[in-house]
């Protein structure tokens, strides 16, 4: 059993699929299909059911997985160990930023990280929250801005920002003159909403079962840049943070009564090493978050 037999194993179990572990780790499907089975022969024992091309691991095969993951994280700590020996002229930054904070807020921020340390890597995957807290814990992310208090197991944080959520209408609406609109106001309007997996819809789903009303919902989208769209369109209305809207003269952005806030936090694997050119990243935000909406302030705990 050696090294490469272990993230093959993994891949395979991580995409639930021979092909797509193939591709992910750039090598022939054959290749992997042998290299498992050599795997499952030198162990003498199965580590994969397949059936009707469906793949689930055995009971001998869920052990060993939980083994692999650990050997191949301390590995990559190591080998991430070793580099920040060199300093930080190496080094890759992998962090998930939800789609709307990647456009409005974060495009600056990843400037001026570029311009400080102009030999960092910096890879930016925009996701719903949900799926980056599991990219997190998967080892595929370094880190992620997600929003809430609410994490997955195995996932440590620290608070970067607050925003305000706000109700987005065409200039011409009949709310977009007040300067405070009620929860059960806004449910009486045709509503604009992201889909299931964003936080914000959550948070709203939430607060909508809260006030018993059914909400009138005329399109979902996952397209936030659509979402502004519809509304100048006059389709219906909808939340955004306000930041995204601010500056838009097109559109009026009214406050909820009681005001609704969304906290942004970074975060990370629990227990995991994090690198230099991570930390380095973390610390940058902070700089960043000041200012920016109502910064919550502190300085992160790192591990």
């Amino acid at each position: 059993m050696d090294l490469r037999q272990l993230r093959v194993f993994v891949e395979i179990v991580r995409q639930g699929s021979f092909t797509l572990a193939a591709e992910q780790l750039h090598i022939a499907q054959p290749a992997v299909s042998i290299t498992l089975r050599k795997l499952e022969d030198e162990l003498d024992l199965p580590l994969l059911n397949r059936q009707e091309k469906r793949i689930s691991l055995t009971a001998e095969g869920e052990t060993l997985l939980r083994h692999a993951e650990r050997i191949l994280d301390s590995l990559a700590a190591a080998e991430t160990e070793m580099a920040e020996l060199r300093g930080l002229d190496h080094g890759e930054v992998r962090i998930g930023i939800p789609p709307m904070m990647s456009s409005y807020y974060f495009p600056q921020i990843i400037s001026a990280f570029r311009v400080r340390y102009p030999s960092l890597k910096l890879s930016v995957l925009g996701e719903g929250a949900a799926r980056i807290q599991r990219l997190i814990a998967k080892g595929e992310l370094d880190m992620g801005v997600v929003a809430g208090t609410r994490l997955m197991e195995g996932l440590a944080s620290q608070a970067l920002i607050r925003e305000e959520i706000v109700a987005c209408v065409p200039l011409d609406h009949p709310l977009a003159g007040r300067e405070r609109i009620s929860l059960s106001e806004f449910l009486r309007e045709p509503l604009i909403l992201f889909k299931e997996g964003y936080y914000l819809r959550e948070l709203m789903d939430e607060l909508f079962a809260a006030e018993r009303q059914t909400p009138l919902v005329v399109f979902e989208t996952n397209l936030f840049s659509l979402v502004r769209s519809l509304i100048k369109q006059q389709l219906g209305i909808s939340t955004f943070l306000r930041m995204v809207v601010s500056s838009d003269n097109d559109l009026a952005a009214v406050s909820f009564d009681p005001p609704l806030h969304l906290d942004l936090l970074v975060a990370w694997k629990a227990g995991h090493h994090l690198s230099r050119a991570n930390r380095a990243f973390i610390d940058f935000l902070k700089e960043g978050s000041v200012g920016a909406g109502t910064s919550t302030g502190c300085r992160p705990h790192l591990p």
